[in-house]
């Protein structure tokens, strides 16, 4: 049955989460299909961070630490955070960036697989993995005479061998939106004797996740795509409580101290969670963080993320069934899992190589552009020219919390427009930018 601009508009008018849209400033014309990549900022935000400035910052000053809370900042977004990781109190710590954390939970992990097995010589990750778990992964690798192992999807099971010490993966991969059985892969990991680090960057905010209730080691994930905290915005991380006070993190910094204060020469990690700080702390950034949090705890009378992850499906689904109606015989791809059991929050397409202008590449990108001239905000992630499995994906982000269905209506009829009438071979949309 084809579905109609009406019939998305009704669903709209159905849609319990339609107010929380009224949280977010979304400039006019603008369809954006990029927040996993960058959220919107919430409206509260600017507000938020003036007041850190001009009041807490410009007239508190140094009080502020206490008046305003700001030394346990940190932990508060944490327990804001933890609800939707499936996390528990005092579990969370709101700091850093995803890689700094990674660097942090993944030494500790090695540490610990160490302590458990010194046998166990290898760090095991997905091929198609973000390129910086990978990085910093190959630092700790060759910093420790370890080995990293990259393996596809399908290979990751027969992987999991008694020298490997710590599996690391990216619950929703970035490029695919594809998304691990993580409660079935930490227990195949655990029956082996491994350690689960779980990379949870496009899945915060966006998918429901139950980090205790699977049983995983470590975790870590970004503020800025689906929790909306502003670009660069403090990073989390979380550890099981069975880990927590078993070793200290590499970056043993003052933030981390047991008594920061007491200005003692020699270090002694505080308890749990907090010993995964390091540094001061970015107070500006971590209060605009905040703002993004209290939508989601808006979100909870609504349904909270079970609600979100129902309507987030909806918007997919919709999005594919429209793509393959109205856009047939452009040589679009679905990249994205169709199974709502293995699908994240976005909807990758790809594009047949060769279609692209004069035959070469597939226009991935410039159509892509031409979508973003349209004021339909998406982005394009590079493949590997054809020669192997990983195609150009133009990659499409659906955040449930401030878009609606006649939002995708309305996407879709501007891709269709834009492969109909060639626009994205114009010159100015195959100029490739520093940022894609």
């Amino acid at each position: 049955m084809t579905t109609t601009l009406q019939d998305c508009r009704a669903l709209d008018a159905q849609d319990p989460l339609a107010p929380l849209r009224d949280h977010f400033s979304l400039p006019a014309g603008v369809i954006y299909l990029d927040g996993n990549s960058l959220g919107v900022a919430p409206k509260a935000a600017a507000a938020r961070v003036a007041d850190v400035v001009t009041r807490e910052w410009g007239t508190d000053l140094i009080k502020s630490w206490n008046t305003a809370s700001w030394f346990d900042l940190p932990q508060r977004l944490g327990n804001q955070l933890a609800p939707l990781i499936g996390a528990g109190p005092h579990e969370v710590v709101c700091t850093d960036s995803t890689s700094i954390n990674l660097y942090k939970v993944l030494s500790a992990a090695l540490n610990i697989a160490r302590e458990d097995g010194p046998a166990r010589k290898r760090i095991v990750s997905e091929r198609s993995n973000f390129p910086t778990d990978l990085y910093i992964a190959e630092g700790l690798c060759k910093e420790r005479g370890l080995e990293l192992v990259l393996v596809e999807p399908e290979e990751i099971t027969a992987a999991l061998t008694s020298d490997v010490a710590v599996l690391m993966l990216t619950h929703v991969n970035y490029r695919t939106g594809a998304m691990h059985d993580m409660a079935a892969i930490t227990a195949a990991a655990h029956a082996q004797g491994i350690l689960c680090v779980w990379d949870l960057a496009h899945s915060a905010g966006a998918v429901p996740v139950d980090l205790n209730g699977a049983g995983a080691d470590f975790s870590i994930g970004c503020g800025y795509k689906y929790l909306n905290g502003g670009p660069g915005a403090p990073a989390f991380v979380w550890v099981h409580p069975r880990h927590a006070n078993r070793f200290w993190q590499p970056l043993s910094g003052w933030w981390g101290h047991a008594a920061p204060f007491a200005f003692t020469p020699d270090y002694k990690p505080a308890p749990g969670i907090t010993r995964y700080l390091c540094g001061t702390q970015p107070i500006i950034s971590l209060s605009a963080l905040q703002c993004g949090l209290d939508v989601f705890t808006a979100a909870e009378s609504l349904g909270g993320m079970a609600a979100l992850r129902t309507k987030s499906l909806a918007l997919t689904d919709l999005f594919i069934k429209l793509v393959e109606e109205r856009c047939a015989g452009h040589g679009l791809g679905l990249a994205t899992p169709r199974a709502h059991a293995q699908r994240g929050s976005q909807a990758c397409l790809t594009r047949d190589e060769g279609a692209g202008v004069n035959g070469q590449g597939s226009g991935a990108y410039a159509i892509v552009q031409a979508l973003i001239a349209r004021g339909v905000i998406g982005d394009f992630r590079k493949g590997d020219g054809g020669t192997g499995r990983h195609k150009d994906i133009l990659r499409f982000g659906f955040t449930p919390l401030y878009l609606g269905f006649e939002d995708v209506w309305n996407a879709v009829e501007h891709l269709r427009q834009v492969l109909e009438s060639g626009e994205w071979q114009k010159p100015e949309f195959n100029q490739t930018h520093a940022v894609t």
